[in-house]
């Protein structure tokens, strides 16, 4: 399973660590902690695809529809 370094998803999207750390905490984004203490947090390949498939759908969500000419 290939894993990512939270600045390496950061570096992705083009966004700061601190917004991939946000949406893991939120529970958007599928983060594992690895080691014991404060550990590594590392990102599931499928985890991106997912994030990826849910911010298309909510950016989708977003655009006003138009209305229907009669």
């Amino acid at each position: 399973m290939q894993m990512y370094r939270v600045k390496a998803v950061a570096e992705m999207f083009d966004v700061s660590v601190a917004t991939i750390y946000r949406a893991i905490e939120a529970g958007t984004l599928r983060a594992l902690k690895v080691g014991t203490g404060k550990g590594a947090m590392r990102i599931p390949h499928d985890a991106v695809a997912e994030y990826v498939k849910s911010c298309e759908q909510a950016a989708l969500a977003s655009v006003p529809q138009m209305p229907e000419v009669a």
